[in-house]
């Protein structure tokens, strides 16, 4: 049975850093993509960041340059280094594996405020 659980959310005053991590519990790992989503309070879930099962990633325009996706075969762990954050990047954060099958794990809460 896969499970994607995300940890690592919490309160940040803004310019802070945080750093998620996803554990991709029994999942053929190497064969999916790893991808972050958002989705802030009335507003539609939104793609952050893509790691390729092959290695390369991209980043929405609203957090490139300060957020850097990444994954770690071995572990199968998927990790999201978010760094000069701000206000609006307050959000619940979603893991997902996009495959042979799509999954999603629970979501954890990112708060930016002073």
């Amino acid at each position: 049975q896969v499970q994607l659980v995300e940890s690592g959310g919490g309160w940040v005053q803004p310019g802070g850093s945080l750093r998620l991590s996803c554990a991709a519990n029994g999942l053929d790992f190497t064969f999916y993509d790893m991808n972050w989503y958002r989705q802030a309070p009335g507003k539609q879930r939104e793609l952050v960041a893509h790691v390729s099962k092959y290695g390369p990633s991209d980043h929405s325009d609203a957090v490139r340059g300060r957020f850097t996706a990444s994954r770690d075969n071995a572990k199968k762990m998927a990790y999201l280094q978010m760094s000069s954050l701000k206000p609006e990047d307050t959000a619940v954060y979603y893991c997902n594996a996009n495959g042979s099958y799509v999954y999603w794990g629970q979501g954890t809460q990112v708060t930016v405020s002073s």
